[in-house]
Order: C-alpha cells, then structure tokens, then sequence
C-alpha cells in the first residue's frame, strides 16, 4: 500500500458516512454514451454538486463534454479520458484526480452496449474493470458511495416466475445464456456481495430496458424493422424506462446519503408488446417461435443490427415488470417521464430508411425480403 492510501483516510471517510454529510463530488463513468451525458447534466444542475468527474475512452474534444467557457456548470466539470480495462489507469484516476477533488461518490454506468459481440475484451469492460474499481475504492480516502447501473435483465424471465418482479427474485445463473446476459449478472453480484463489508454505501439499480437510441437497448433495434416479428399466440406486458428517468434514477441514488442496498427502476410505461410495436408506428406478424431466431440471425448479419432473439425470447413470451415499491419508498425514485411514443416512431423511420439505404449499397437487402429494410 503506497503512502498516500493510508488508512487514515479511510477514517475521514468513516465519519463522513456516520454523519450523514451530503455529496458533493461525483465521478461517472461511462461518462460519453447517450446515458452518461444525461447523468452528466443532471448533476450540473444540482446546485450542491461542486465538483463532476467524467470519465470516458474519448478524447474530449470529439464528446459534448469538451470545456465550454460560459456553458453552465462548465467550471464544475472535469473530463478524464481513460479506459476502465486497464487497472493502471483506473488506480490513477482514483488516486490521482479522484484524490486531488475528494470525490465523494461513484455513478458505475460504464457497459460494453451492443449485444452482438463477445468475448474476453467485452468481458473485461462489463466484469472485471467493475470488479477492480470496487476493489480500488476500499482504500480510497473519501469516496464513500458507489451507485452500480444494473439491468432488469439479470433476473430473466420464466414460465413459473411471478409477473410483478420485485428484489428478492432469484437472478438468471443460467450457464447456456449469451454472454451479454452472465456478464451483467456477474456484475451485478460483485456489488451485491460488497454490501456490509466494503467500507462504503452500494446501492445497485437494476433497471428496465432504457428505450433510446446508443443505449443498447434491444427493443430499439427491434422496433427498427418496418415489421416487426413476434412469437405466435403470445403478447406479454413490456415496461420501458426513458433516458431521462434512468438518469434522474442514477443522481437521486448518489445524493441519497445512508440509503444502500438493490432497487428496481421501472419506467412509466407498462403495456403489451403488440401495443408497443404499434405505438412505434410498425406493422406486427406472428410466427412459430422457432423461426425467430433464425430469421433475426441472418437480419443482424446481413444488416449489422443489434438485436438477438435468444437474449429477448422469454420476455417475449412471459411477463416481467419490475416492483418499484422499494425504490419509491427509499430513494424516492418514482417514474416521472413516458415514452414519447409520435418521436420514438418518428426517430426510428429515420433510422430504418437509413438502415435500409445502407443495405441496399451492400446489396443484401435481397437476402431479408422487405421485413428487414
């Protein structure tokens, strides 16, 4: 252990925590994605934030994070370029910067988005840099509150399993799962078993699918097709979150002083799937379940979309809406913003004809038939 993550430090930080004093200096990572931005300004209006700590791969200049003399908040903000796979940096941005602004909590957001690659780099981004950062902050001097973005994913969704999920629900352990799925389960269960023995507050937020654009969400490259194909006799209830209430979600948990523990963070919207793909504007087709991936397949391959069955077949077929209860007892994190469902269809006819000039360049359009443009 090197000087300066002596454990007197640590004692600061205890009494801190004991006292309840409010937070003031926040680091984000994942800090350039759509949903990292939107936490970014949340917290720069938050006239008792002095200090946010972006962290992202990019260089500044290519983000909206980039020094804006005059932009409100502009003098609070400092942006970091690193990458979280290397434990080197993310040990000099906790005790460098981190250390130099006294950062009291840690919004983790940073996830490795698009479900169609695999692999030991993905993993080291979804897993490990999760693992190392947890591990670093046992010895950071001041940061005593970390708030871990987990998905609703994590529980799965089974024949037998209740429709309402609340927080006690066993998570999907299921080896034979895509890696998009173990991932964020293994992430998640690092900060749960953290909870009571790391020397500062967790609190892990598992919530429903953001339904935006760059935010991995599978049901937005779902709804880009001009039709969209489900299972046959089956139209389970979808609830999805907007960006801005996962944001809002996110900054309560970190302002939040002495609250821990695992929330679910449903959206507004609760509605079946056949409602969902009619409020985007799309035609909807049934077909024998079997046939769907396959199908799904060859479109993600010819088209280079994102979205796999495999990862979306049981919810397409089961209910799963989150309990919000406890968050909105303890946190006092209640959904605030509905899908805009007339620009959410507008926005994804605008990427589907981009979509589908694109193909048609390639010449695969062929390969799909007019589904898939």
């Amino acid at each position: 252990m090197s000087s300066h993550e002596t454990e007197p430090g640590a004692t600061a930080r205890e009494m801190a925590r004991e006292t309840g004093e409010p937070i003031t200096r926040v680091l984000v990572t994942g800090a350039t994605t759509p949903l990292g931005v939107a936490i970014v300004e949340r917290l720069l209006a938050e006239p008792g934030v002095r200090r946010v700590i972006a962290v992202g791969r990019e260089p500044a200049e290519s983000t909206t994070l980039a020094p804006r003399p005059g932009a409100p908040g502009s003098s609070r903000l400092t942006y970091v370029q690193l990458d979280l796979r290397r434990p080197r940096e993310v040990h000099g941005l906790l005790f460098g910067v981190g250390r130099q602004h006294a950062v009291d909590a840690v919004i983790h957001a940073a996830f490795h988005r698009s479900a169609q690659d695999q692999g030991r780099s993905v993993r080291r981004l979804n897993v490990e840099a999760t693992r190392e950062l947890l591990r670093l902050l046992d010895r950071h001097p001041t940061a005593r509150r970390v708030v871990f973005r987990s998905h609703a994913e994590v529980y799965g969704a089974v024949s037998y399993q209740p429709d309402i999920l609340d927080e006690d629900q066993p998570l999907n352990l299921d080896p034979r799962a895509p890696q998009w799925i173990r991932d964020r389960v293994e992430a998640d269960l690092a900060a749960c078993t953290r909870m009571g023995v790391a020397p500062y507050d967790i609190v892990v937020l598992r919530a429903a699918e953001c339904l935006a654009p760059g935010c991995g969400s599978q049901l937005h490259d779902f709804l880009r097709s001009a039709v969209c194909l489900r299972p046959l006799g089956f139209d389970p209830m979808i609830n999805v979150l907007t960006l801005e209430d996962l944001a809002a979600a996110l900054v309560i948990a970190a302002l939040r002083v002495g609250v821990q523990g695992v929330f679910n963070i449903p959206g507004a919207d609760t509605l079946p799937l056949s409602r969902l793909i009619a409020l985007a504007g799309r035609a909807d087709i049934g077909l024998p379940s079997p046939l769907l991936a396959p199908l799904y397949h060859w479109r993600s391959r010819a088209l280079g979309t994102d979205f796999r069955y495999d990862l979306n077949a049981a919810r397409f077929h089961f209910n799963a809406i989150l309990d919000g209860r406890r968050a909105r007892a303890r946190l006092g994190y209640t959904p605030q913003r509905p899908v805009d469902w007339r620009a959410m269809a507008e926005r994804v006819s605008v990427e589907r004809r981009a979509l589908g000039s694109l193909a048609s360049r390639l010449g695969r359009v062929q390969t799909l038939g007019s589904w898939g443009r």
